[in-house]
């Protein structure tokens, strides 16, 4: 029988409130491993309660002490890195290369947070007027709490908690219902790391959960990433609340593809931003455009790709290319966008359908490309979330770009050219925040903000890199003045 997962706060594994669940499934047998709590309000209150009063001690934690501990947990990661990955692997179905990505990235940013007291020098100005010298401080927000989805449990969670805890602040962490066996063993090891009992605290839970922390007056900044929707919701919810807010959605990335550029290159840089993860992340290259005559070669090259690309169990078999999607949910919405382009005219050169079966019991859609794709097709505008490759052809770069820039969103975008005039033209005129120039998936390293632009993000500091210290701390800034002669005043 599967067990519920239990909340961790103020250091110990305790049980939701709630008795509802929502099954956690291993996506390449279907089979239902574990439980989540949809949670309750009371359920936050305790998590905010533990976070505020593990938060003066840990706030007054030299940086230095604070980075010692990170450096512990960095350790520890990478001591249980494979096992980690496995843990993915199982409970969300990306294959085991993946999730050693997914663990790789959250590891890196460990590795930034370690940096924390460096990161944190403030600013000091002697003289800034006669008399007066200034300073600047960095100070922690206070208790902050992070909203993440299923498609990267390790990363995208230590996107978030390993800068806020590194600033002094205390943390609450509600993973995805649908991936939180990683979250819990992240947790796990920070506490054998040496991090104080409430500083990071996970609750588990559904729309009721989100909503208490969006609205509880106790936690000051809320990190989000998800659907564009979700995003505008936590977005306005969380400001009119008072909290700051970054709210990362979703995308619908473009990659253009140049008549110079390399075949070879290009042909497997695009399988892998298209069907990498099984197209479950908000950086998958969902739209190729292919300009003037490269669009048969292009054509032809994705398709006998997708025609070998192993598709299965990702648990049992490390060879395997590419894994199932989710859950049930997500499968038939894919599937019904293989109905739907279809009857917009697109012409179908690989069938996902073919692998849509229930393989070993799993979540199965095979890799799909539709060419000859209009604008104004759903397939073109719409995020997908799934192996599904979108494929148009325009005349010029001028055209494709502004074939890119019609988006609402504004993750990414790519270009495959063996021209720096071309690149350059690119990289200034794109209108999204990461672009890439014969890299598929320009998805940043962790010194960098994760900068998507447009209806692809809500705030104004973005996630990880040096902007994530500024979301995670509040300036002060102090002006001294001393009596010239050192001595105290006479008062009369």
């Amino acid at each position: 029988m599967a067990t519920v997962c239990l909340n961790l706060i103020g250091g110990k594994q305790i049980p939701s409130g709630s008795s509802d669940t929502t099954p956690v499934y291993n996506p390449s047998h279907g089979d239902i491993i574990a439980k989540t709590p949809t949670g309750t309000a009371e359920d936050v209150n305790r998590a905010v309660e533990a976070a505020q009063h593990a938060l003066p001690a840990w706030s007054e934690t030299p940086p230095v002490h604070r980075a010692g501990i990170l450096f512990r947990y960095k350790q520890l990661l990478e001591d249980n890195f494979e096992s980690l990955a496995r843990l993915v692997t199982r409970e969300h179905g990306k294959t085991v290369e993946e999730s050693r990505g997914d663990v790789r990235r959250g590891v890196e940013v460990v590795e930034l947070a370690c940096g924390i007291p460096i990161l944190l020098n403030g600013q000091f100005h002697p003289n800034v007027a006669r008399g007066i010298d200034g300073h600047l401080l960095r100070e922690p927000v206070g208790v902050c709490a992070g909203i993440t989805p299923f498609n990267f449990p390790a990363m995208v969670p230590m996107w978030m908690y390993p800068l806020a805890i590194a600033c002094g602040n205390t943390f609450i962490l509600k993973p995805s219902p649908k991936v939180p066996l990683t979250a819990m063993r992240l947790a796990e090891l920070a506490m054998e790391a040496g991090l104080p009992a409430g500083v990071l605290n996970i609750v588990h839970g559904g729309k009721g959960v989100v909503d208490a922390i969006l609205k509880h007056p106790g936690i000051a900044a809320v990190s989000f990433v998800g659907s564009t929707s979700v995003a505008r919701y936590i977005y306005e919810t969380g400001t009119a609340h008072g909290k700051r807010v970054q709210a990362a959605g979703g995308a619908k990335n473009f990659m253009i593809v140049m008549p110079d550029a390399d075949v070879g290159l290009t042909t497997e840089a695009v399988m892998g931003a298209a069907f990498g993860c099984s197209g479950q992340r908000c950086m998958a290259g969902s739209v190729a455009v292919a300009v003037d005559q490269v669009a048969d070669l292009l054509i032809e090259r994705l398709a006998g790709s997708a025609a070998v690309l192993k598709v299965g169990a990702t648990d049992q078999d490390d060879s395997v290319g590419m894994g199932p999607v989710i859950d049930p949910a997500s499968r038939d919405r894919i599937l019904r966008y293989l109905e739907i382009g279809t009857s917009e005219g697109a012409s179908l050169v690989a069938d996902g359908r073919k692998q849509a079966g229930a393989a070993d019991g799993g979540f199965f859609v095979g890799p799909s490309i539709f060419d000859r794709v209009k604008p104004a097709m759903k397939i073109a505008r719409e995020e997908i979330f799934g192996p599904l490759l979108s494929v148009m052809r325009t005349p010029t770069l001028d055209a494709a770009i502004s074939l890119a820039n019609q988006s609402s969103y504004g993750n990414g975008a790519v270009i495959f050219t063996s021209d720096g005039a071309s690149a350059r033209k690119f990289s200034r005129e794109i209108g999204c925040g990461m672009v890439g120039i014969n890299v598929g998936v320009p998805a940043p390293m962790a010194i960098f903000p994760f900068s998507g632009w447009n209806d692809s993000f809500f705030g104004d500091l973005h996630i990880q890199g040096l902007e994530g210290i500024q979301f995670y701390t509040r300036a002060k800034v102090v002006l001294t003045r001393w009596s010239p002669t050192g001595k105290a005043g006479t008062w009369s």
